[in-house]
């Protein structure tokens, strides 16, 4: 379902159609944010209620905020790509984005399989030179997938009760690099009835850092 405040294009990506969702906040925007949904093949899609949470949390910010279905979901072509195509797909909305607004900083954000993607992404720009700005990941995908070191200031966010990535898997991922890791008291893998604290403490993360 489309959101009322969300643009749906399309971009041709490396396995063919990206379906795409633009948000973009009353006030010129400030930065350029992306959104990655969780795994396709366990139903996840760029609706999931994580990412929507997280493209308003952006909007909020006051950026330009992106996401789309990855391979094989929705009307995006192709087939799941274990991460590899996905995080092309992803650096291909990325370039796209910057060349609508030119000079704005990338922030990068993800749930679940997304934030796999996301962390895959940053590690490529970092050797590029050219790191986003901040990666926000929620439902970390550590001991799920091979989940690659991650700047210091990264926004950590898990959930107490999560059953599908839990809270030791991501200390063990987390506790190597010395990153501070946000617990949600009582949440589950999909934050049921939790999103809210999601975007209040991103907000509140994001402003004091900048």
């Amino acid at each position: 379902m489309l959101n009322k405040f969300s643009k749906k294009f399309y971009l041709t990506g490396h396995a063919g159609k990206m379906e795409c969702l633009l948000d973009l906040p009353d006030v010129p925007p400030k930065g350029i944010a992306l959104v990655a949904h969780p795994h396709p093949l366990y139903g996840g899609t760029m609706e999931n209620k994580v990412a929507q949470t997280l493209a308003r949390t952006f909007v909020s910010l006051g950026y330009a905020t992106a996401r789309f279905n990855f391979r094989g979901v929705g009307e995006s072509e192709g087939v799941h790509d274990n991460g590899v195509g996905e995080v092309d797909d992803m650096a291909l909305m990325m370039a796209h984005m910057q060349e609508q607004y030119p000079g704005l900083p990338v922030a990068l954000s993800g749930f679940s399989f997304g934030t796999f993607v996301q962390a895959k992404l940053q590690q490529r720009l970092i050797a590029e030179g050219r790191p986003a700005e901040r990666l926000v990941l929620v439902g970390t995908a550590a001991g799920k997938w091979p989940m690659p070191e991650v700047p210091k200031d990264t926004i950590l966010v898990h959930g107490e009760l999560d059953d599908t990535i839990t809270l030791q898997q991501v200390f063990d991922w987390a506790r190597p690099q010395d990153l501070p890791v946000i617990v949600i008291p009582g949440a589950d893998h999909f934050f049921h009835r939790k999103l809210g604290h999601i975007k209040n403490l991103v907000m509140q993360l994001w402003v004091r850092h900048n």
